[in-house]
């Protein structure tokens, strides 16, 4: 009895742990182009998801979200501290934050189902972490995964953590 004790708290401690908006794929190759897929599987506690708001991390390139059917996408564009050449011509501003609103009250992600967002855009060339912070409004309350570690990438501890992305070295070819 004791022993499935402690196997169901394991198991809720893991259902908690996982219980925020993460990445399908969280690492990826440093100057690949890259899908951020936000997996989001629940709402703010119990009340349904109405709107994603994604502020994308510096350095993530050429950013472009995929439009969902019954949602409405918002996008702010911003100057970039650092503009790069794209295919001859000098790209001085960039996507910074992509948002999709529900249309309607039947299009709301409810708490009880699971749906995806996604951008895609290009790593820059180096190496290292890249933080993705998601605000999820529900129709009653608001979840803010925005918080990032101060040092590392280790989220332990925090409460609302930002969707992380390891950019690791370019492979040699």
């Amino acid at each position: 009895m004791k022993r499935q004790a402690i196997l169901m708290l394991l198991s809720f401690a893991a259902t908690v742990s996982q219980a925020h908006v993460t990445l399908e794929q969280r690492e990826a190759e440093a100057g690949s182009a890259y899908k951020a897929v936000l997996k989001v599987g629940h709402g703010c506690e119990g009340s349904a998801t109405r709107k994603l708001t994604v502020l994308l991390p510096a350095g993530f390139r050429g950013a472009k979200p995929t439009p969902k059917a019954g949602w409405t996408l918002q996008l702010r564009m911003e100057k970039l501290a650092q503009p790069y050449d794209s295919h001859g011509k000098a790209v001085t501003e960039g996507l910074a934050e992509v948002s999709w609103t529900a249309n309607t009250e039947a299009d709301w992600l409810q708490d009880a189902w699971y749906d995806e967002f996604i951008v895609r855009g290009s790593l820059p060339l180096d190496a290292g972490a890249m933080w993705f912070k998601v605000r999820q409004t529900c129709a009653q309350g608001e979840s803010n995964w925005a918080e990032v570690p101060a040092d590392g990438t280790s989220t332990r501890g925090l409460k609302l953590p930002a969707a992380l992305l390891l950019v690791t070295p370019r492979l040699q070819r």
